[in-house]
């Protein structure tokens, strides 16, 4: 028998080995299938056809039928955390973690679960009980995370620190500047509490977290009016342009203010229309409207609207046009009542185009936010109004 005959036996029977191996398995999953309660799958099928109230009750018959389907728990605790029917679901994995003949990965799967379930239940102190139990396990990384969720929660500024920073050593990604967010957050309360010593340290730990973090400088400038060195705010909201030049709109009025006090208000006006006219804003833009205003007179400040909304046209700029326009002479009673129908309508119209939007979860605000009251994420807010994002699209 030659070389080429040899291989054609060998393949066959190779073929034939694999036939038969198909042929014991589909015998021995057509036999595990036929033990399994007609409940499981119509649960299966309707969770494919996204049905889960159905699908629940399909489940918990199988659970009655059979009570040592242990991943059947699992999925039906689940279920029940989705729908809301959090008590149902701290139960069904409590009664797991009560078994003994429990596995240890199944016992810490169930304790995971549970730490869940107490979280969407909003028992957060038994959640934080349950996720540290955790730690150094298979879930010790996720339960850190949930941990974190907690902390920020509960405005656990010092405690979230150790947990990001823990996270952050076991190769999870950087958390720096999320760390830099709750130095700042400690420094804030400190601020509030007048504990101004307190305040600069954490800042300064803030910038160490994170030299670029803009919120920390716009607090050492807050701290310096506070202890009256206007000259010190002005140099760390400078800064800020230097950093990320989007943000001086945040700080437009309390420069301008520190400007005035110093009696040194033209040279903030003029620092003030330089950034506008480098980071167009309409929030700079009333600012320096304002300050114009109060330094050359209506006229001026009305030039300044004008210029601007040919230069970067909006709604939000002809807003502002119009209202500087509305404190001039007109010629007449009735132009003066046509303007304010117009400053009416175009006002209602634009107050939801004046609102801070989150990148993250769309999220829209009033005022800026440094966390999303809706995702909770940081530093997720532009400096910029919604009419202004959607123009730079």
């Amino acid at each position: 028998m030659d070389f080429q005959q040899w291989w054609l036996l060998v393949f066959a029977g190779v073929f034939a080995l694999g036939w038969i191996t198909a042929r014991v398995d589909l015998r021995a999953l057509l036999s595990e299938s036929r033990t399994l309660p007609r409940s499981y799958f119509e649960g299966l099928n309707f969770l494919l056809s996204e049905q889960p109230d159905r699908a629940i009750d399909a489940f918990i018959e199988v659970v009655k039928l059979d009570p040592e389907t242990i991943e059947l728990h699992f999925a039906l605790g689940s279920l029940f955390r989705r729908r809301g029917e959090t008590e149902r679901a701290i139960r069904m994995h409590q009664n797991l973690l009560n078994r003994p003949d429990l596995p240890e990965d199944q016992r810490l799967h169930a304790l995971f679960e549970l730490g869940l379930d107490y979280l969407k239940a909003g028992l957060l102190d038994r959640a934080e009980e349950t996720f540290r139990q955790l730690q150094g396990s298979l879930y010790g990384i996720d339960a850190q995370r949930h941990l974190l969720e907690i902390f920020e929660i509960e405005k656990e500024w010092r405690q979230a620190i150790e947990i990001a920073t823990a996270l952050q050593q076991a190769g999870t990604g950087s958390n720096q500047a999320r760390i830099a967010q709750f130095h700042c957050e400690i420094a804030q309360t400190a601020i509030n509490e007048s504990r101004l010593d307190d305040a600069k340290r954490a800042l300064t730990d803030a910038l160490a977290a994170n030299r670029q973090n803009v919120r920390a400088l716009l607090q050492q400038g807050d701290i310096a009016v506070q202890e009256h060195r206007d000259d010190d705010a002005i140099v760390s909201w400078k800064r800020i342009e230097q950093q990320n030049a989007p943000y001086v709109s945040l700080v437009g009025d309390r420069l301008m203010d520190a400007f005035s006090r110093l009696g040194r208000g033209d040279e903030g006006l003029k620092l003030l229309r330089s950034w506008l006219d480098a980071n167009p804003s309409i929030d700079l833009l009333e600012t320096v409207v304002r300050a114009m205003t109060a330094a050359h007179g209506v006229e001026a400040a009305n030039d300044v609207a004008r210029q601007e909304l040919h230069r970067s046209p909006s709604l939000l700029a002809l807003a502002q046009y119009l209202d500087t326009r509305g404190q001039l002479a007109l010629p007449t009673q009735e132009d003066r009542g046509d303007l304010d129908v117009v400053r009416n309508l175009l006002h209602h119209h634009t107050r939801r185009l004046g609102r801070y939007v989150c990148t993250q979860c769309g999220f829209k605000a009033r005022q800026f936010y440094w966390q999303c009251p809706g995702c909770s994420h940081w530093e997720t807010y532009p400096p910029r109004r919604t009419e202004e994002l959607e123009a730079q699209k």
